[in-house]
């Protein structure tokens, strides 16, 4: 999916992953991060939010929840993290990232509900009155006051399978009254859906989907009943080419994830400021009735993978067609489509979400200079390896 606009826009990035693949410095199933281009990505973004007074919290359990990125986006001036669900959050408060916005998602566990309140998140997302009522119980007990945000759809709204949840648009009132008189410790501070931008490849550009109608609508009924300076939290697809498009729409909160290494959809058919900063390498396993394979473990179901680059350098490689494993397989390998000699490299570019992978995670600085080091090597949870 990204493999011309990686050899076009970062061909740095693909020398450096057959060179230290080639050398043994990696393994097999690593997803390989250029941290410089990832960090020049991410002050992009940022300088562009603020040019809009766009809030940012950053996403990363595409790269493997990982703490050293985190940090450099913190550090960056980023407002902190957004954990897609709890195991994500107890990642980042155990390196001490500050934390943005949780349970989106997926809810806060009824056992680690005072622990995160407790650290301090600046927002929890809750689709249901039960879990309020458990936000409620520990911030007394803490004696604090945590903000929330509403997830809210309506008919018609886009809500992907596994994801389906939150407040319909017809009960925003009377949830919000609801917690306003009986919750003192819970603070409404903003509404959100997800998605409420997606790439239109129709259209080849990121488009609002009907999601963000609905946040605007339950916005507008939130002011109506006094609430005020609300965060109106918009995310998928956050990059340089949708934070106008936030601001222009009613939005001031994004969550760029895929932005930040230049790997959302648009990214992989137009030239955008943001560049690819990620490939995925492999080596050839064995070669099978004409068809060679590589080893896997890094495959994602959505990952739209076409083509590989196999040799051992990008000059003498070959681009071949990748046969992906079938969606209710294992990927114990990736096929490729005519005989390799074993033990050359693979590098491929496509859509990941390296959390749900058994996948290392490979932080390499110096690219943009050519002198190239690995930093660390971590798994696809964050957990730092050696």
């Amino acid at each position: 999916m990204f493999v011309e606009q990686t050899i076009k826009r970062n061909r740095a990035l693909i020398d450096a992953a057959f060179r230290l693949h080639g050398t043994g410095q990696i393994l097999p199933d690593s997803y390989v991060v250029d941290v410089d281009a990832f960090c020049s990505n991410g002050q992009k973004i940022l300088e562009e939010a603020r040019k809009h007074h766009i809030k940012l919290y950053f996403m990363l359990k595409q790269l493997g929840r990982n703490p050293y990125l985190a940090d450099k986006l913190v550090r960056m001036g980023y407002d902190g993290a957004v954990t897609v669900d709890f195991k994500e959050a107890q990642t980042m408060m155990d390196h001490g990232i500050p934390i943005g916005n949780v349970g989106h998602l997926v809810q806060i566990p009824e056992s680690m509900v005072e622990k995160i309140v407790a650290y301090g998140p600046e927002v929890v997302t809750v689709y249901s009155l039960d879990k309020v009522r458990s936000i409620q119980q520990a911030a007394a007990r803490l004696q604090k006051c945590q903000g929330i945000l509403l997830r809210v759809f309506d008919e018609g709204d886009m809500i992907y399978s596994g994801q389906t949840a939150g407040f319909p648009l017809s009960e925003v009132e009377r949830t919000a009254e609801t917690i306003r008189k009986e919750y003192p410790n819970v603070q409404i501070k903003g509404v959100t859906s997800f998605p409420c931008y997606l790439y239109n490849g129709e259209q080849g550009d990121i488009e609002p989907t009907a999601n963000l109608n609905t946040v605007l609508k339950a916005e507008e009924i939130l002011e109506r009943m006094g609430f005020s300076d609300l965060l109106v939290n918009t995310p998928s697809a956050t990059c340089m080419a949708s934070i106008g498009k936030i601001a222009a729409q009613g939005g001031n909160c994004g969550e760029p994830g895929h932005g930040l290494t230049g790997t959302t959809p648009l990214h992989a058919v137009q030239d955008q400021p943001e560049i690819p900063a990620i490939v995925y390498v492999s080596e050839i396993s064995h070669n099978f009735m004409g068809n060679a394979y590589c080893y896997g473990g890094g495959h994602y179901r959505r990952s739209h993978v076409k083509n590989a680059l196999v040799g051992t350098s990008l000059e003498d490689s070959r681009r071949l067609e990748v046969i992906p494993p079938s969606d209710e397989s294992i990927d114990y390998h990736f096929g490729l489509s005519e005989e390799c000699k074993v033990g050359e490299t693979v590098v491929m570019a496509f859509r990941f979400q390296i959390f749900v992978t058994r996948s290392d995670v490979v932080l390499v600085e110096g690219i943009s200079s050519g002198q190239p080091k690995v930093v660390g090597v971590y798994d696809s949870l964050g957990r730092k390896k050696g």
